[in-house]
């Protein structure tokens, strides 16, 4: 009788526990998660197994809970010889990772004395995918491992290790356990939808370009860009549109940011006329189904169940208004491609003015443009020409926002 197969997830948070290892878990793996977290790794193996709470609208209308249960799982501290023993364990079929990006440079260093430990016990083929919410991150992960690898272990991880990206989608917001009726810390809430896709050539295993132990819920594609673009420049862009302008106008969760007449429009604007107009040209998607990608992206939005925190889908502004990120990374394409940018125009100006003593990027940013001047700011930012067209619009929005600011900062959230 064989071995149940194992994956090791690096990141025993919300993401990794409410997305991720459930899918691995009902597709037959055993899931380890690794963490630095002694008191959560200890309660998952005091526990070993906890409640998945699905968040639906239309489940919560109608007097239902719906409840997935991860069974048998383990957890091992990241920081300690167990995670080498789980790297090197013979029935390891793979690595996922939900850490946050900037943290890919931290566990690099263990993952790659474990595929030495593995190469010296005689492992065999395993894939590593990085489940971070940016494009390109586990080919970011590889880089990093490969700077701790001596030419015999790289030879090995080149044969044996499959680095595949990713694209991950699904909201799992902030978790009322009272509410929920929860007994468990480690229960998580998630809503319904989700969608993982992987880069299906960069897979390693028996048939080139699949999992050995194919994952439900996974789906295989030969052009993950598109995809990455798609998600990032339409579930995340008008996430954090939203996120925004509903913290300026004092909202406290997407739900209800949505719900404003003035953000809807502004939410619409970017993703149809804009992002999506820009994506179909590029990547030649049908218009309509990209448009009725968009309408469900904003629905998700709407449902209340999820109750998510504004201040948490706006949180490192900075991060977010990164060139190639979910603002920049949409607007540069549509200046691409000669496609203006309104709306695109103030949901930068309303990052630009995401004020948030409690989250360090907001502080700099906001010190940054009291020094320099918003104009100048701007163009250091952005990368755009000052007085461009597009320059102009986020400077215009920037003070027409300004009145916007209906509640005092101190008593918004």
């Amino acid at each position: 009788m064989s071995s149940k197969p194992r994956a090791i997830h690096f990141g025993a948070g919300s993401i990794g526990r409410g997305f991720i290892a459930p899918l691995l878990s009902k597709s037959g793996y055993h899931v380890v998660f690794a963490d630095v977290d002694k008191a959560l790794i200890d309660a998952i193996n005091h526990r070993r197994a906890y409640d998945v709470h699905i968040l639906d609208t239309t489940a919560k209308q109608n007097g239902k809970k719906m409840v997935e249960e991860v069974l048998h799982v383990n957890g091992v501290l990241s920081t300690t010889d167990d995670i080498l023993k789980e790297i090197q364990h013979p029935d390891l079929k793979l690595i996922t990772t939900a850490v946050g990006v900037h943290i890919l440079d931290k566990i690099a260093p263990t993952i790659a004395k474990g595929l030495k430990a593995r190469r010296v016990a005689g492992g065999g083929t395993i894939n590593i995918i990085a489940c971070e919410n940016t494009i390109g991150a586990t080919a970011q992960l590889a880089e990093k491992i490969h700077t701790h690898l001596d030419a015999e272990d790289a030879a090995y991880v080149s044969e044996h290790v499959g680095f595949a990206n990713c694209s991950v989608d699904r909201i799992v917001p902030p978790f009322d356990r009272r509410e929920h009726q929860s007994e468990s810390a480690l229960d998580v809430g998630v809503e319904k939808f989700f969608e993982w896709v992987v880069d299906g050539e960069a897979l390693k295993g028996v048939d080139p370009g699949a999992l050995d132990i194919p994952v439900d819920g996974m789906t295989l594609t030969d052009n993950l860009v598109a995809y990455n673009e798609r998600k990032l420049f339409t579930l995340n862009a008008g996430h954090a549109i939203a996120a925004y302008l509903g913290y300026l106008k004092g909202l406290r969760t997407i739900d209800a940011s949505i719900s404003d007449s003035e953000v809807i429009a502004v939410v619409r604007g970017a993703l149809h006329g804009e992002t999506g107009a820009a994506l179909c040209r590029k990547h030649s998607f049908d218009e309509k189904a990209h448009d009725a990608y968009i309408d469900k992206i904003i629905t998700r939005f709407e449902n209340v169940a999820v109750k998510d925190d504004v201040a948490r889908v706006g949180r490192q502004p900075l991060r977010k208004l990164g060139r190639g990120d979910r603002l920049l990374g949409p607007a540069r394409m549509c200046i691409e491609y000669g496609i203006g940018v309104p709306h695109l125009a103030i949901g930068i100006a309303a990052a630009l003015h995401y004020e948030n003593e409690e989250d360090e990027q907001s502080v700099e940013m906001r010190k940054a443009i009291a020094e320099k001047g918003l104009e100048q700011y701007v163009v250091e930012l952005t990368g755009l020409v000052d007085g461009s067209e597009p320059h102009k619009q986020i400077s215009e929005a920037y003070r027409k926002l300004e009145g916007w600011k209906k509640f005092p900062r101190t008593t918004r959230l």
